[in-house]
């Protein structure tokens, strides 16, 4: 199969971040691009404004009109698992025999024409995999970049290489939901941690590790996998591998770790090149750690030291990802796309640890009504770390309500005495009316809509 044989691609599920990455793609390359998505965004927006028309109801007349001029064999369709099967328009593509492969499938085709580096993890993967596309691109390291995340340095979700040089990378984000990144064809791999999650799929942790490894068992054999030391520990991973940990005996070790103004500063053992006075231009122990992964994987490609210490000062880190949104005297605003209790853990850690002597608001939005159930215990002692925990309503994503999983079941379990359920409208509110030293909001789902209204609030203040 040759992915770009096709005149028009058609996404049922166009918003996601990576499945846009994917309809920008098809659409530099001069392909006819469409697509379907429940609600329009920014992400959205920014896709119309590139030429690449978007709807937002099931609507199977709109659907022949794109289709019409058009045989079945141009046409691909490509669809997120997120789009349930009885959506009208999935339905009548299927009955009338159009082409439809999952994201993971499309991705997967890509990675075969490239030198693949594929970044895996339960967290941490889309911090890193923006890491590395920033470390390469600007070290004229030709690749193309498929991020989860929208990076801030380029203000997008896709870089774009030259196909015809000798060489080409191509980084992604290796999505382990749905087992989506065994489609890869990887020739450098990252594993940064594999924690339990997406059990609606995984059903136990095994499972999930039984995952992983098949994925490290995907490297080429002249390639070579990257894998946090806490990884290593649990799975059973193939010998051409490279371990970095913090403060650890490992091959990649980060030594002196400080925080200076919102940045960190460290050095780096490496078995190729080691590496003094590294100034990372985001903060947080758990980015140091990605960090390491991103210095291994760059030093395989053949990047000196100099070379990465300047691509690392000047990595501007990704959207909603430890995502500073306001600073003044009085208040500082981070926006964190937390929504594990690992994640959740990692980011108010982070937080206490640059600002020990302030008081700690986190708002939260829970993200799937089996995630919250299956690791409820774990998000309340990850929000019990906060000073204020105020909790949204759980977000359903592709999933309906269960009986007695609840944001009031959650709060129930939070050891905080500070703590409260309040709807969108109301956050706001409690922000207007009170006086707030540090505030943190997390999670996956649409909590993302307050986050310039907190902006503005915040601003009006201290007018």
């Amino acid at each position: 199969m040759n992915i770009l044989n096709y005149k028009l691609y058609y996404f049922l599920g166009i918003g996601g971040i990576g499945m846009s990455a994917l309809a920008r793609y098809f659409n530099h390359y001069g392909k006819k691009v469409s697509g379907y998505d429940k609600t329009k965004t920014g992400l959205t927006t920014q896709l119309e404004n590139e030429g690449i028309p978007c709807h937002y109801e099931e609507n199977v007349e709109f659907l022949q009109k794109t289709l019409s001029g058009y045989k079945p064999e141009e046409v691909l369709i490509v669809f997120t698992p997120a789009v349930p099967l009885e959506h009208k328009e999935y339905i009548f593509l299927k009955q009338n025999g159009y082409s439809i492969l999952k994201r993971s499938a499309v991705l997967g085709e890509i990675t075969k024409q490239f030198k693949t580096i594929a970044i895996a993890g339960t967290h941490g993967k889309t911090t890193t995999t923006t890491m590395v596309s920033h470390l390469l691109k600007s070290n004229d390291v030709n690749c193309f970049a498929f991020m989860g995340g929208i990076s801030k340095n380029y203000d997008t979700n896709l870089l774009l290489g030259d196909p015809s040089k000798s060489e080409t990378y191509v980084v992604v984000e290796a999505d382990e939901y749905d087992r989506s990144f065994l489609t890869l064809h990887p020739y450098l791999s990252v594993i940064t941690s594999c924690d339990a999650d997406h059990l609606d799929i995984y059903k136990n942790h095994q499972f999930v590790k039984e995952g992983y490894e098949l994925f490290a068992n995907l490297i080429q054999k002249d390639g070579c996998l990257i894998v946090n030391k806490n990884v290593d520990n649990e799975l059973t991973l193939p010998s051409n591998k490279l371990i970095y940990s913090l403060n650890l005996n490992t091959n990649y070790v980060a030594e002196n770790v400080r925080f200076i103004e919102n940045e960190a500063h460290f050095d780096v053992i490496s078995p190729i090149e080691n590496l003094t006075g590294v100034c990372l231009g985001i903060t947080g122990m758990h980015n140091v750690e990605n960090s390491l992964a991103a210095i291994a994987i760059a030093q395989q490609v053949g990047l000196k030291g100099e070379q990465i210490k300047k691509a690392l000062r000047s990595f501007s880190g990704v959207k909603r990802r430890f995502d500073y949104r306001f600073k003044s005297s009085k208040t500082i605003y981070i926006d964190d796309y937390a929504h594990h209790p690992e994640e959740l853990k990692a980011t108010i850690s982070s937080v206490k640890r640059i600002y020990p002597s302030k008081k700690i608001t986190g708002v939260f939005q829970p993200h799937l009504f089996s995630r919250t159930r299956d690791f409820a215990d774990g998000f309340a002692q990850s929000l019990s770390l906060l000073d204020e925990v105020i909790l949204l309503d759980i977000y359903p994503a592709r999933e309906l309500p269960i009986e007695g999983v609840t944001s009031k079941m959650l709060l129930e379990k939070v050891t905080t005495v500070n703590k409260k359920l309040l709807s969108k409208q109301e956050v706001l509110e409690h922000i207007r009316t009170n006086d707030h030293e540090v505030i943190v909001t997390m999670g996956a789902g649409d909590i993302d809509g307050l986050v310039k209204p907190i902006e503005d609030i915040l601003k009006e203040k201290i007018k």
